[in-house]
């Protein structure tokens, strides 16, 4: 019966060396870095969705730069058709070309006998 007691004693004065103020003391430095890395686990947690988010949003501004970019390019390769160019100077009295163009040359003579 006396064993009994002691064995149930035993358990109890466990708990109470766990709990004391020298062990707690003692294990304090653990438990500042289980702290420490339970913040730069929640900091890390954070940055990678910022990161994520701002990825995201650079993908989504460069899919519209690439929308713009086509549209503006088929747009300048469309109007430089000579078709469109012609109805775009038409208003300012400009005509296509009917004839073939005449090639102007210099006449004059330079010192050295040949021309320019």
């Amino acid at each position: 019966m006396e064993d009994q007691l002691v064995k149930e004693k035993e358990p109890r004065s466990d708990w109470k060396r766990w709990l004391n103020y020298q062990s707690l003391v003692k294990q304090l430095p653990f438990f500042l870095f289980l702290a420490l890395l339970a913040v730069i686990y929640i900091y890390n947690g954070h940055y990678a969705d910022k990161t994520i988010r701002s990825i995201n949003r650079t993908a989504r501004e460069v899919k519209e730069l690439q929308y713009e970019y086509k549209m503006v390019k088929s747009e300048v390769m469309f109007r430089s058709k000579q078709s469109e160019l012609a109805k775009a100077v038409e208003p300012l009295g400009l005509k296509e070309l009917t004839a073939s163009p005449i090639v102007l040359r210099d006449t004059v003579v330079n010192e050295n006998g040949g021309g320019e």
